[in-house]
């Protein structure tokens, strides 16, 4: 009996000795929707935005979201929010011009992601986890339409850029 709680003991001192990796997860990365054209450097969602929002929504409903990050501005929160209902998750908040620290939160975390940017950091922010600076450009003022599909494994990453109409 001793030397089967030793040989126990061994095994628990080994195993909790070894570093295991977070499992695979998918980060999706995507610009806000349609905003207001108002005069105002904080607007709402269009109604376009609206519909848009409710799409990406019903796109993830299926994909087992963990965690929604957004940044501080309505237009990204709003676009988020549905999903995070659907999912009965809150919002965290994250700095759009602090990659680095959202990158490592997200690295940390398990389960699959949602991120909701803007033109000028959704595309900086997947190229990040490939590797490549270049890789995808900045969105222009009028692209909405773009979801970056980010896998991590413990082998590597890739990313794959899609329209909301391929899903």
């Amino acid at each position: 009996m001793m030397k089967n709680l030793l040989t126990l003991i061994a095994i628990i001192t080994i195993l909790s000795s070894c570093s295991f990796q977070n499992s695979p997860k998918t980060i999706y990365i995507v610009r806000h929707a349609e905003k207001q054209l108002v005069d105002n450097p904080d607007p709402e969602l269009a109604q376009v935005g609206y519909v848009r929002a409710k799409k990406l929504a019903q796109i993830l409903e299926n994909q087992d979201i963990k965690h929604v990050f957004s940044t501080d501005y309505k237009r990204t929160r709003m676009t988020v929010q549905p999903t995070a209902d659907h999912a009965g998750l809150s919002i965290q908040s994250y700095d759009p011009e602090d990659h680095d620290a959202l990158v490592e939160q997200i690295r940390s975390l398990d389960g699959n992601i949602l991120v909701v940017g803007h033109s000028n950091t959704v595309s900086r922010l997947a190229n990040y986890f490939v590797g490549e600076d270049e890789k995808f450009e900045d969105l222009q003022e009028i692209e909405y339409d773009f979801i970056y599909e980010v896998t991590l494994e413990n082998n590597g990453s890739k990313v794959v850029r899609r329209k909301y109409g391929e899903y």
